[in-house]
C-alpha cells in the first residue's frame, strides 16, 4: 500500500448506517468530501462482526455476512477514485456493547467488569466463547479484502474487547487469558495472526491501542510496551491512541490539550518496534504535524475530528490555503456528543455541513439580492460568508473594532484559545469575498440600514450576561472599586485579574462559571467556590467538556453548593439558601455567571414596521434569537441560504 502523503483519517463513528448495518449513500459522500480534499488513508469507522454481541452505536456498519459486501465495496470504488487509500476497522465491543441491540442479553468481557461507571456488568467469556470470536475476525479480514479495502484495522483499545483482555482493570481472569502481560495478550495475538492468515502476507494490518490508559489499575505506556512484545509481530502497522472509557477527555482529546500532545507515545512505540507507526492529539496546526514528522515521533499523523471540521485540509495546506483552514476547535458537541451521549448523527460546530461541504455554492441566484447583517459574531459572519459565496451583495454592520463577537472575547481564556481558530476562518473567508462589504466601529441604525435599500436583514446582534434582580447586586455593579464581576470583565481586562491565591465566588454553574473556575484555578492559584441552583454543576456540558471539568473540581478541591440559590451579595459575602437554611460565603472576588440573555435592541417596532412595509425579509438568528452554543448559530447561518433562495425565487415570479 503506497500512501500520496502522511494525512490520515482515523475510524470515528457517524451514526449514518441504516438500522440494520448497511451503508448509505450519506456515509459514502461523507467520506468522498475527505477523500477529495487529499487525506492519504480513509480508515472506515468501526464494523461490527459479531452480531449483536460486538456492536455499539446508535446505528453502526456491520461485515457479519457477504451481504454487506456490495455496499462496502461500493465505498471503496469511490474513495479510490480520487486517489485515497482506504482501510476499515473490524472490532467487537465487549462490555461496551449498545444494551438496546442486546436485547436483555448480557455484554461479555474478560471478567465482570463494566466497560465504563454506570453501565452493564458483563460475564467473563468462556474460553471456547474467544476462539468462536477469533474465528469471527478471520471472517471479518477475509470480507474486508474482498470489498476492495486496502488494508484492515484491529481495535485494541478504548475499552473495546481486546483493551478489556489486555488492561489489568478489566481483566481479573486466572487462567491462561489473565494474569501475566504475556497471558492477557493473548487474545489479541491469536486474532492478529488468524487476521494475517486470512489476508496473507502482501496485505497491510493495523492496531490501534491505548499505549496510556491515565487510570491507577490500568496500564502504562511502559506495561504496554511490554504487552506489545507478545502481539505485534503480525502488525504492519502501529497505530498508538491512548485512554479508556471513565477519562474520555484524553481519548477524544479535551480543547485545552495542545496539538500532538500523544506524539511522545508513539515516540516510544516507534523506537521499540521499528514499525510504521501512527500518532494523534488535537492536530490542527500543520507546522507542528510536520515538526512531529521530521522528529521522527511517528511515521503517520491521525487526524479525526479535524477531518470533520476541515475535509480539504490537506489540500489546503498543500496549495499554500493555509489561512483559510476550518481548524476544529475541539469543542466536541457535534462529534462526540452528539454520537456518544446523545445517539445523534454526527454534526460539527463550524462545519455546518459534514456531508455536502461546499455544494451550497453551486446554487447562484438568479437575481441581485441585498442583504444587511447586524452584528459581527461567528453567526453573523457564517450568515454573510455563505450568502455573499452564492452570489448576494452583502453589508455587514459591527459596533465594536473587531469580529468573532462573543467567541473571539471568550478565546482570550488561556484554555479557551481554540475557539478563535474559527474566527480567523470566517474573517479570512470574508477577506476573499468583494461583494460582502464589512463596516467595523459602526452600530447599525435604522437609517444606516434604510440607506442601503436591503432586500433582506439579518439580525445577529448576539447575547450579554444575565443579571437577574438579586438585592446587592446592582450596588456592588456600579461601584468603581468593586469585588463583583461578570464575564466580560474578566474578558475585557484579564491584566485586572492576575493576582493569585485569593477566595473566588463563582455564582452559577454552567459553561461561564467552569470556563471562571478553571482560569482561577488553573491559572491563578485560587480557591473556588461555586454555587448552582441545578442538582449538579455542568449539567448541560457536552459529554467531553463535562468528564474534564469534573476532573479540575476534584483536583482543586472545589467547593460546590447545588440546589443553592443566591438570595443577596455585598463587595464581601454572598447570602445563599440551601434547603431553606441560609449561608454567608466570603470572597475576595465573586463573578456572577447565570448564563447570557439575547441582545437585540432593532428587533423592535421600528425596524419590524419598516420591513413589513417594504416586503422586506427579517430574520433573527443566533444568539440574538436565543443565546445557545455556536453550534446552533453555525447551523441557523447556513439555513439562512435556504430564505435566500426563496427570495429570489419570489422576483423570478414577478419577473415573469
Amino acid at each position: 500500500m503506497t500512501l500520496k502523503n502522511r494525512v490520515i483519517m482515523p475510524p470515528m463513528g457517524t451514526n449514518f448506517a441504516n438500522y440494520d448495518g448497511t451503508i448509505t449513500d450519506e456515509h459514502i459522500k461523507y467520506y468522498e468530501q475527505r477523500a477529495k480534499g487529499g487525506t492519504a488513508l480513509i480508515t472506515l469507522e468501526n464494523v461490527c462482526f459479531d452480531y449483536p454481541m460486538g456492536t455499539n452505536g446508535t446505528t453502526q456498519l456491520r461485515m457479519d455476512n457477504d451481504q454487506y459486501l456490495p455496499g462496502l465495496w461500493k465505498f471503496n470504488e469511490k474513495m479510490h477514485s480520487f486517489g485515497a487509500c482506504t482501510s476499515v476497522q473490524i472490532n467487537h465491543a465487549g462490555a461496551s456493547a449498545t444494551g438496546l441491540r442486546l436485547d436483555g442479553l448480557q455484554p461479555v468481557s474478560a471478567s465482570d467488569v463494566a466497560s465504563k461507571k454506570g453501565m452493564t456488568c458483563p460475564r467473563p467469556l468462556k474460553v471456547e466463547e474467544i476462539k468462536l470470536i477469533v474465528n469471527k475476525y478471520e471472517e471479518a479480514a477475509s470480507r474486508a479484502k474482498r470489498a476492495g479495502f486496502d488494508c484492515v484495522e484491529i481495535h485494541a483499545g478504548h475499552s473495546y474487547l481486546l483493551d478489556q483482555f489486555l488492561s489489568p482493570h478489566y481483566n481479573h481472569r486466572k487462567d491462561e487469558y489473565g494474569g501475566s502481560p504475556e497471558n492477557r495478550a493473548r487474545f489479541a495475538r491469536e486474532v492478529l495472526i488468524a487476521v494475517r492468515k486470512a489476508v496473507g502476507s502482501r496485505f497491510p494490518i493495523s492496531v490501534r491501542f491505548s499505549a496510556e490508559e491515565f487510570i491507577n489499575d490500568g496500564n502504562s505506556l511502559k506495561d504496554t510496551l511490554n504487552l506489545l512484545e507478545y502481539f505485534n509481530q503480525e502488525a504492519d502497522i502501529l497505530n498508538v491512541s491512548a485512554a479508556v472509557n471513565d477519562n474520555l477527555q484524553y481519548q477524544i482529546d479535551k480543547m485545552n490539550l495542545p496539538d500532538g500532545w500523544r506524539s511522545f507515545m508513539a515516540k516510544a512505540v516507534k523506537e521499540k518496534f521499528h514499525k510504521v507507526t501512527v500518532t494523534s492529539g488535537n492536530f490542527r496546526s500543520p507546522k507542528i504535524a510536520e515538526q512531529v514528522l521530521e522528529n521522527g515521533d511517528a511515521d503517520l499523523i491521525a487526524m479525526g475530528r479535524g477531518l470533520i471540521a476541515e475535509p480539504n485540509w490537506v489540500n489546503k495546506v498543500q496549495f499554500g490555503q493555509e489561512k483559510l483552514l476550518r481548524k476544529c476547535i475541539s469543542c466536541n458537541i457535534g462529534c462526540a456528543d452528539h454520537r456518544i451521549a446523545k445517539g445523534l448523527p454526527i454534526r460539527c460546530t463550524v462545519n455546518p455541513d459534514v456531508i455536502n461541504e461546499d455544494e451550497y455554492k453551486k446554487d447562484k441566484l438568479k437575481n441581485p439580492i441585498k442583504i444587511v447583517v447586524i452584528g459581527g459574531g461567528t453567526t453573523a459572519l457564517e450568515a454573510a460568508c455563505s450568502a455573499a459565496e452564492i452570489g448576494a451583495k452583502v453589508v455587514l454592520y459591527e459596533k465594536k473594532n473587531f469580529l468573532g463577537g462573543l467567541a473571539h472575547e471568550i478565546a482570550r481564556l488561556p484554555d479557551k484559545k481554540r475557539i478563535d481558530d474559527y474566527v480567523v476562518y470566517l474573517v479570512h473567508r470574508a477577506k476573499k469575498l468583494e461583494n460582502l462589504e464589512i463596516h467595523l466601529n459602526e452600530k447599525a441604525t435604522l437609517d444606516k440600514i434604510e440607506s442601503q435599500e436591503p432586500d433582506m436583514i439579518i439580525n445577529a446582534s448576539g447575547a450579554h450576561p444575565f443579571l437577574p434582580p438579586i438585592s446587592g447586586l446592582k450596588e456592588t455593579q456600579s461601584k468603581k472599586e468593586r469585588h463583583v464581576f461578570d464575564i466580560f470583565d474578566l474578558l475585557e481586562n484579564m491584566d485586572a485579574f492576575e493576582k493569585n491565591n485569593e477566595d473566588i465566588l463563582v455564582i452559577g454553574g454552567g459553561a461561564v462559571g467552569l470556563d471562571v473556575m478553571e482560569y482561577f484555578t488553573e491559572h491563578r492559584q485560587s480557591r473556588v467556590t461555586m454555587v448552582e441552583m441545578m442538582p449538579e454543576i455542568g449539567k448541560d456540558l457536552d459529554l467531553i467538556t463535562k468528564l474534564g471539568m469534573k476532573e479540575l473540581l476534584k483536583k482543586y478541591n472545589v467547593k460546590q453548593y447545588v440546589e443553592t440559590k443566591l438570595e443577596s451579595i455585598s463587595d464581601e459575602s454572598a447570602e445563599v439558601s440551601q434547603n431553606g437554611e441560609k449561608l454567608k460565603i466570603k470572597f475576595d472576588k465573586a463573578f456572577v455567571c447565570l448564563g447570557m440573555r439575547s441582545y437585540s435592541p432593532l428587533m423592535n417596532h421600528d425596524l419590524n414596521e419598516y420591513a413589513e412595509k417594504l416586503g422586506i425579509s427579517l430574520v433573527n438568528i443566533g444568539d440574538s434569537k436565543r443565546a445557545r452554543r455556536i453550534y446552533e448559530g453555525t447551523q441557523e447561518a447556513r439555513r439562512i441560504l435556504n430564505e435566500v433562495h426563496l427570495l429570489d425565487a419570489r422576483k423570478n415570479l414577478v419577473k415573469n
